[in-house]
């Protein structure tokens, strides 16, 4: 059978690498965001509240069949992780969500990999394909899965597939550093967000010649001092939730072009979407892509002014 990433009644075909080919070509080079002055107070350093949460395939809830195992034993803290077992070199993992949003990733034969539970407690479906020819894909498993998450912030705080840290990761290093240098969680996101603008810059390079299966490396994107959208995006939302702060990788429209960027969660705020930095007294946009010191010309060309930002995913 030929799938669809539709269901009930639509034709049972499925065109999977637009959506890979819109989420890494549409970022772009960044223009400068208004700068902030500086709310950290050196004289009353942050306690550093690093805290990697480790994804674990524990077996005690397992589906699966010849051609991939889907482990759920821990969809109460907000992921689940998948393993395919077959033999093709081209194969996707589809996950609808209780609202039936249907995110697409990419699978290979290897270790279990983990996606995010990131609609919430409800019902799920997913589903794994494998390449049948040109774009069109076939089921070779599926699984409806009730899910129920027990802390709302969870989905955010641990690694997945687009926003992959571990304890030996260089950028986990460097969140002490920067924890210690900052006042407060909104004095550490200021850190990490200036740190990442000084640090890297937008590789067009890159973004001209990229695979439709793309997936950031955020220790890669730290030793090159080079990445697209989708890399700023990463690499900040693993420094912040290793450090206890909730934060979505979003991906979606800024305009009309596509684009990646991140909203954090504060105790004294709530979820800031799109725009985490702070002047003393108001927010004003703060996406990494847009704050990177990069030509102010090159905005509207690949991702505008980042006055218009439209959620399609959330990671």
């Amino acid at each position: 059978m030929i799938a669809n990433t539709r269901r009930s009644g639509f034709p049972l075909l499925v065109l999977l690498s637009l959506f890979f080919a819109l989420l890494i070509s549409g970022c772009g080079k960044s223009g400068s965001a208004g700068g902030g002055k500086d709310i950290n107070d050196p004289g009353h350093p942050r306690t550093s509240t690093l805290n990697v949460l480790v994804p674990d395939p524990a077996g005690t809830t397992v589906y699966g069949n010849d051609f991939a195992a889907v482990d759920a034993s821990n969809t109460s803290e907000g992921y689940v992780m998948v393993q395919y077992k077959g033999t093709s070199t081209k194969v996707k993992l589809q996950i609808t969500t209780p609202d039936a949003t249907v995110y697409s990733y990419s699978l290979s034969v290897g270790d279990y990999a983990t996606f995010p539970l990131s609609g919430g407690s409800g019902s799920y479906h997913l589903d794994v394909l494998e390449n049948a020819y040109d774009d069109l894909y076939a089921i070779v498993f599926s699984q409806d899965m009730d899910v129920t998450i027990s802390d709302e912030f969870k989905p955010f705080l641990y690694p997945n597939q687009y926003v992959w840290f571990t304890p030996d990761s260089k950028a986990v290093a460097k969140t002490g550093e920067l924890s210690d240098q900052s006042s407060s969680d909104l004095g550490y996101v200021q850190s990490v967000y200036e740190y990442v603008i000084k640090n890297i810059s937008y590789d067009t390079k890159k973004a001209e010649d990229i695979p439709t299966n793309y997936i950031p490396d955020i220790d890669e994107t730290l030793s090159s001092g080079k990445g697209i959208c989708f890399d700023y995006a990463s690499l900040m939302s693993a420094m912040l939730r290793c450090q206890g702060i909730p934060t979505r990788l979003e991906v979606g429209y800024s305009g009309e072009a596509y684009h990646a960027w991140i909203s954090v969660y504060l105790k004294e705020s709530g979820w800031v979407d799109n725009i985490i930095e702070f002047d003393g007294s108001s927010w004003s946009l703060m996406d990494p892509t847009l704050g990177a010191n990069n030509k102010s010309s090159s905005v509207k060309k690949y991702i505008g002014d980042g006055s218009n930002y439209t959620v399609k995913y959330t990671y």
